[in-house]
């Protein structure tokens, strides 16, 4: 091979190196990172839940969730609108507990134990720039969360957190077919214990 040569054949594996990036960072709409949001506006309707205790029977237990209607990271709209059995996830990417349950739901999914009539929504929250594991979109990109379920981004005061009494991540609300809170979870939760709760209070 001739200097020239190997100039050339430099060049090329440069340009599929870069190619490779572009490739797997410019996927479908949602899995895209780029022009991706980290924070976006959320609408409230209805009151807030109260704040969630592990310590004490739940008061939000038989009460209406409130609804979010609001946007996914690449500015599709997404809303919490009853109608069929919901799974509220609030999510932070700098929680480790997050991080760990992530991949624990993701392949809750791709395990079949998900319960067919179960809608999921992930709610991106807590968001901080100066924090680990920024930004959100590329970390759940990565764990390839909205190839399977959308993701709701709370803006910077959290008001999509708030409105569901969160007190920790990564946490957890289930929400009836006709807008009824049913059950919530703050930390991390195997999914076989996941599908328990969730047909215990679906009554499946």
């Amino acid at each position: 091979m001739n200097k020239l040569t190997g100039i050339v054949v430099g060049a090329i594996a440069v340009l599929a190196a870069v190619f490779g990036v572009v490739a797997l960072t410019a996927g479908g709409d949602d899995t895209a990172v780029e022009g991706a949001s980290e924070f976006q506006n959320v609408v409230v309707t209805g009151d807030a839940l109260p704040q969630f205790s592990p310590d004490v029977a739940d008061a939000a237990i038989g009460r209406k969730a409130p609804v979010l209607e609001g946007f996914g990271f690449l500015g599709n709209e997404v809303t919490t609108t009853p109608g069929t059995p919901m799974l509220v996830v609030f999510l932070a990417h700098w929680c480790p507990h997050c991080q760990a349950e992530v991949p624990v739901l993701v392949k809750w999914n791709q395990t079949g134990l998900v319960p067919a009539s179960l809608d999921v929504i992930a709610v991106a929250t807590g968001t901080d720039e100066g924090a680990p594991n920024f930004p959100p979109s590329e970390w759940l990109a990565n764990e390839r969360w909205p190839e399977l379920w959308p993701v709701l981004v709370d803006n910077k005061d959290q008001t999509a957190g708030n409105a569901f009494g969160l007190s920790g991540y990564p946490f957890m609300t289930l929400v009836g077919a006709d807008g009824t809170v049913l059950w919530r979870n703050s930390g991390e939760i195997t999914s076989e214990a996941l599908t328990d709760q969730i047909n215990a209070a679906l009554g499946l």
